[in-house]
């Protein structure tokens, strides 16, 4: 009977020895989760399989709940490879030795956000930052978004003197742009500033009512989304693996996949790129 207990004692543990031997060889992925969760799932998804198939290695995506879990996972070693935003991409850069930015969408070098109201505030679009919205109630997206909340939030300081926070009478954070979007059109919110890709997308899918909800504002541009890699990678799956990601990520051509970003395309990225997030988060005092 012992010995039968033993014999399966190590069967259970080889089986565990090989599971985890399938699962250090996969090749990890997540995203900041901007956008509707089943959005996500379907557009990393049909990602997963290209670079599988372009890397000749098991591929997983895995959803995150918040962009500080994907930055979390990141340093945990959970993921290898993220699509962060400019923000959350620098936090992970810093919190993980060696990683770094090696392509972005050709848009990210010049994003913008946009500002979006109610109708029923009255207020028209205009190429200033529209003060009309003193003591309404205002959203951000997530508090780690770079469109969402960074880089609107820097513009905004300056064009009004002021914090959100005094200038607005109510300030939230609604999680994503997606919500931002439904809650502004829903009248919830007086107004909110999203990503404008997120914004052009759910326009051209129809989810927007612009006699309910309208762009007013756009803010100068600024450098956003952007891969980022760990940089153990080539110890854990090969030689020059971090290049061929990249080279992977760059080649991306099916129209398929770029339009559920939405991105024309993918181009090189540096760290040194994002410096103008780290100087702006420095600024807010979101960054030490």
């Amino acid at each position: 009977m012992i010995h039968k207990i033993r014999a399966r004692l190590m069967a259970a543990a080889l089986l565990l020895s090989v599971s985890g031997a399938v699962q250090a060889d996969t090749f990890v992925f997540t995203a900041i989760p901007d956008q509707d969760e089943s959005r996500l799932m379907t557009r990393f998804g049909q990602v997963a399989d290209y670079l599988a198939a372009e890397l000749g290695v098991e591929v997983r995506y895995i959803p995150v709940k918040s962009y500080a879990a994907a930055v979390t996972a990141f340093r945990n070693n959970e993921v290898q490879l993220a699509w962060f935003g400019g923000f959350s991409g620098v936090q992970a850069q810093r919190l993980v030795p060696g990683s770094r930015a090696i392509a972005q969408g050709v848009e990210d070098p010049q994003f913008l956000s946009y500002l979006i109201v109610h109708a029923s505030t009255g207020i028209e679009p205009g190429d200033d930052f529209p003060m009309a919205l003193r003591g309404k109630r205002f959203t951000f997206g997530s508090r780690s978004s770079t469109s969402g909340r960074l880089m609107p939030e820097y513009f905004m300081r300056e064009a009004t003197g002021e914090t959100p926070q005094r200038f607005f009478s109510r300030v939230g954070f609604s999680g994503d742009h997606s919500a931002t979007i439904a809650l502004v059109q829903s009248g919830a919110w007086d107004a909110g500033v999203v990503n404008y890709k997120v914004w052009e997308q759910e326009l051209r899918e129809g989810r927007i009512d612009e006699n309910v909800v309208r762009k007013v504002w756009v803010t100068p541009p600024y450098p956003d989304y952007h891969w980022v890699i760990r940089g153990d990678v080539d110890e854990r799956f090969g030689e020059d693996f971090a290049r061929r990601v990249q080279a992977a990520l760059i080649g991306i051509t099916d129209e398929t996949l770029l339009a559920a970003f939405p991105r024309q395309g993918f181009i090189p990225a540096s760290n040194d790129d994002y410096q103008p997030i780290i100087d702006t988060a420095r600024a807010l005092d979101l960054l030490d």
